[in-house]
């Protein structure tokens, strides 16, 4: 089971409280690494809704990303 965004950052945040603090430049790159995870997860959400819709609708997932979350931000 692949984990989620957020329970990725969660993780990382934990191992900081217990082992040691990372700088802030670490952090930035997790908080990058964490955004670009949840764009992969909901394009795939979107690819399998359409892989498995009855109607002659199909959304691009890339496309509707970009649409709702702006792009690659």
């Amino acid at each position: 089971m692949k984990q989620s965004a957020v329970s990725w950052l969660i993780q990382n945040i934990v191992e900081d409280q217990t082992i040691k603090a990372k700088p802030m430049s670490e952090w930035l790159e997790i908080f990058e690494q964490a955004k670009s995870m949840e764009k992969e997860q909901i394009i795939d959400a979107i690819s399998e809704a359409n892989k498995s819709n009855n109607r002659n609708v199909s959304l691009h997932s890339e496309q509707y990303y970009n649409q709702t979350y702006g792009g690659d931000k």
